[in-house]
């Protein structure tokens, strides 16, 4: 995998994951693209790995929510001259609660944030990506991809979808040359829990999100780079079980620990 001397385009990137990205990518040598709605904190961060790292940090104020934001953004690029080698499709959020009772508006938010959006910059920057063959495709799937998640339904089988699709992203471009990664993080301390609430996780450990990024990075360096990974061995250990043991014993463990 390169870094220096390529464009890391980054989503979500205002706080927790997406930040972190920005930073270890930077860290590493690359520009980057920060991608997300709160203007202010994306040219914080722009100024700040800018002044500590000599990289270039572009900004991108833009909702995801909107349907054609991929489009949106690819013209912004070009008209900045911008091209990429990396997409890390980090935008998404969740939300707690029975399906019957969620709002309309904001289920719709959150299947056009974590897939629509994440699938259409795919399907817009991928061929740049694979022209290139140099840098890395990495969307952020999740634990809850490996097992149905009553009080959180729309968002466990979001994961389940980014995971499913960028397995298949990644075999149908494996000679490439070009990393193509799902990163299933557990419950990582990020603002996902001041939106979703921390009563939706009550299975103990954090990650930090260095140590979800730093792992992302190590997979991304290694010769041969996975298809998807899960981070952290509880994590790991758990996302195994719910593929092997039967559905039902894994839907009401999952029951029990999103409360």
């Amino acid at each position: 995998m390169t870094y220096r001397g390529t464009t890391a385009l980054i989503t979500g990137a205002s706080a927790g994951l997406g930040a972190e990205y920005a930073a270890q990518f930077a860290a590493r040598g690359a520009d980057v693209v920060l991608v997300a709605r709160r203007e202010d904190r994306l040219r914080a961060l722009a100024d700040a790995l800018e002044r500590a790292l000599g990289i270039t940090a572009t900004v991108v104020a833009l909702d995801l929510s909107e349907a054609d934001a991929a489009a949106v953004l690819r013209r912004e690029l070009d008209g900045l001259g911008i091209a990429i080698q990396t997409l890390v499709n980090n935008a998404g959020f969740g939300m707690k609660g029975a399906f019957v009772d969620a709002e309309p508006d904001r289920i719709a938010a959150m299947v056009q944030v974590n897939i629509a959006a994440l699938v259409g910059l795919t399907r817009e920057f991928l061929p740049d990506l694979v022209r290139a063959g140099v840098g890395a495709l990495v969307n952020i799937a999740s634990n809850a991809a490996f097992q149905p998640c009553p009080s959180m339904a729309v968002y466990g089988a979001s994961k389940a979808f980014v995971l499913s699709f960028t397995e298949a992203v990644a075999h149908e471009t494996r000679e490439s040359g070009l990393s193509v990664v799902a990163v299933c993080p557990g419950a990582t301390a990020t603002e996902f829990f001041e939106v979703v609430g921390e009563s939706a996780f009550t299975g103990g450990h954090y990650q930090s999100v260095a140590q979800v990024v730093t792992r992302t990075l190590h997979e991304l360096d290694r010769r041969h780079t996975p298809p998807s990974f899960v981070s952290g061995m509880q994590n790991a250990i758990l996302a195994r079980l719910a593929t092997i043991v039967p559905r039902r014993v894994a839907l009401a463990a999952s029951a029990r620990v999103l409360g």
